[in-house]
């Protein structure tokens, strides 16, 4: 079986959660029988394969099932592609309106019409495949007009081996001391950003914020406003080229976001064997326990009390890491590779 596995604008989006979990399906389908192609066109861009498609030899490049990770035009023709010649199309719902909502300056404007699209755009699919129940939840309300399909980001562990041998060098290259509390991602204000800032204002902890900080026009006041103008315990590292550093460095992984289809940077974490302390919010009661892999918490004072329990109880700390370990290895490459070859062959 050959399988179209497309990330439109893929360089652009090497450093966002699509980018990593288109990545993710890539190697977990290098383990099975399927033969993955990444560019749908016959030539690695449409320039190139303009020539081809002049002489008649085709735009577009063989495969057997069309699976898209992004919501752009590219995708929209390859979606049409496919609908013209009976080729079966899984679209990959990483975006939601919702999701969209307080990440760049405009976005929560732009979620209203941005949900119309999505409608639109995810209705074209012979199977939409999602994340998580929650979000399924999410589509199945605007509604799209498509069977729609859970299945987990998954988490890469191989990309995590010897996360350990970092820590020294990230801790004095930041300046990191005692029990340190991270987070690992873009910095957005729908991931916990104020959360996490007046959280550590209220605590004597050394908070970092390892991941990308958008300074241009496009950035919103709030990003702008708690990173150019810290709390004195929090750091903003900017992109760091190896996350282990991150998941060496940091001990306890605070992540108050608002809004997630699923999570892959707390599935890393897990995986990691650090304690994970989490908004209460749906999706993370589906892969989640409170008191057994991580903490849950709704109010500044309770993420305070949290991060103070974990400091005072040593014991607890590790032991919801162990645990923690064993709910990501649940999600392992191998699994999410079984399932997409087992939902590719259902549809082909």
């Amino acid at each position: 079986m050959r399988v179209l596995n497309y990330l439109e604008l893929e360089s652009e989006l090497a450093r966002s959660g699509i980018g990593t979990s288109t990545k993710q399906q890539r190697k977990a389908l290098a383990g099975t029988s399927v033969d993955v192609v990444t560019s749908p066109w016959n030539g690695k861009t449409p320039l190139h394969a303009l020539p081809s498609g002049a002489v008649g030899s085709g735009f577009f490049a063989d495969f057997d099932l069309a699976h898209c990770n992004v919501i752009g035009p590219g995708s929209i023709a390859v979606a049409r592609h496919a609908k013209r010649n009976d080729i079966p199309l899984v679209l990959h719902a990483h975006v939601t309106s919702e999701d969209f909502a307080e990440s760049f300056r405009g976005s929560s404007i732009a979620a209203r019409p941005l949900g119309r699209y999505l409608k639109w755009f995810y209705s074209q699919a012979d199977l939409v495949l999602c994340p998580s129940e929650y979000t399924k939840s999410v589509l199945e309300r605007y509604p799209v007009d498509a069977p729609i399909q859970p299945i987990s980001n998954g988490v890469d562990a191989e990309s995590l081996e010897r996360f350990q041998s970092f820590r020294d060098e990230y801790r004095a290259r930041y300046d990191l001391d005692g029990m340190v509390v991270f987070a690992l991602g873009n910095v957005f204000e729908r991931k916990g950003l104020t959360t996490f800032c007046r959280v550590a204002q209220q605590t004597e902890f050394d908070f970092v914020w390892f991941g990308t900080v958008d300074d241009g026009p496009h950035a919103s006041s709030t990003v702008k406003r708690w990173t150019e103008n810290p709390p004195d315990n929090v750091t903003f590292s900017g992109w760091v080229e190896d996350k282990r550093g991150a998941f060496a460095a940091g001990d306890v992984f605070c992540f108050p976001a608002k809004v997630e289809n699923q999570g892959i940077v707390v599935l890393e974490a897990m995986a990691c064997g650090k304690a994970v302390v989490l908004r209460d919010i749906p999706v993370f009661d589906e892969f989640f326990t409170h008191g057994v892999d991580c903490l849950k918490c709704e109010t500044e004072t309770e993420f305070r009390r949290a991060l103070e329990l974990l400091h005072r109880d040593p014991e607890l700390r590790e032991r919801l890491g162990e645990n923690a370990r064993e709910t990501a290895a649940e999600h392992s490459l191998e699994r999410v590779g079984e399932e997409l070859v087992e939902t590719y062959s259902k549809l082909v």
